[in-house]
């Protein structure tokens, strides 16, 4: 079996396990997913600090596991026909991960495809749309004196918020009473708007009481507490 040194990116985060799920991550919205989703279906891993401020993501090494230069990416030791895989992209990772436990996705195959529905809705509009409002509100934008921006993102993350408030009216979680993917991958975002962009009052996050709700509970799961300070933790 090929083992996880033998990839160029054990060269800069040498394996202390190399027979075990390698993630290189940070504690970002993107990277919890990730940590979270991995505590959730008890896979052995192994956590690597990606220092982006330090351009990590930019050395030979990480580029030949994710050209993209972002973080999370994963090398699996042990993928599909027990040959080695590397991923990048946190919902492929999320899925690769739910199909190889068979957890967390359902395998009716119509609330399959829902709960991809919702992970596309996060990768392709929740996560992009709410990460803008950080970089205009909490970040490098906020010194711009143009404030349309800011307003344009403002706006379209409460309209989000709006539909993910309405999804969760009378559920438990968004797929209804079976946690799936779908949360795991939305979640993060939400708490990123609070904790890291402090955003509660410009986007009024009270309002939305079901949202607060699920992401109470969310939190509230041994899993995701161990998963929020997974990539903070590990070694560099």
């Amino acid at each position: 079996m090929q083992q996880s040194h033998a990839h160029p990116i054990g060269g800069k985060w040498p394996a202390q396990f190399p027979q075990r799920l390698q993630l290189y991550s940070l504690p970002t919205p993107n990277g919890i997913k990730v940590s979270v989703m991995l505590e959730e279906v008890g896979l052995p891993y192994e956590a690597h600090r990606v220092d982006i401020q330090a351009g990590d993501q930019f050395t030979p090494e990480f580029l030949a596991l994710n050209p993209n230069n972002k973080i999370p990416a994963i090398w699996d030791p042990n993928g599909p026909d027990g040959q080695p895989l590397g991923l990048f992209e946190s919902g492929a990772i999320l899925v690769y991960l739910a199909e190889k436990t068979g957890q967390f996705l359902p395998q009716n195959p119509a609330q399959r495809y829902e709960t991809l529905q919702w992970l596309m809705w996060q990768m392709g509009g929740a996560g992009p749309m709410f990460g803008q409002v950080g970089f205009f509100w909490r970040y490098g934008g906020k010194d711009f004196e143009d404030k349309r921006p800011l307003q344009r993102y403002v706006t379209e993350a409460k309209r989000l918020l709006g539909v993910l408030d309405a999804r969760l009216q009378g559920r438990d979680w968004i797929l209804g009473a079976d946690y799936t993917i779908a949360d795991i991958a939305v979640l993060p975002w939400v708490r990123c708007l609070s904790v890291n962009y402090e955003a509660d009052a410009l986007l009024g996050l009270a309002d939305y009481a079901n949202v607060q709700r699920v992401l109470q509970a969310w939190l509230a799961r041994p899993a995701v507490q161990r998963g929020l300070g997974v990539p903070a933790a590990a070694a560099a």
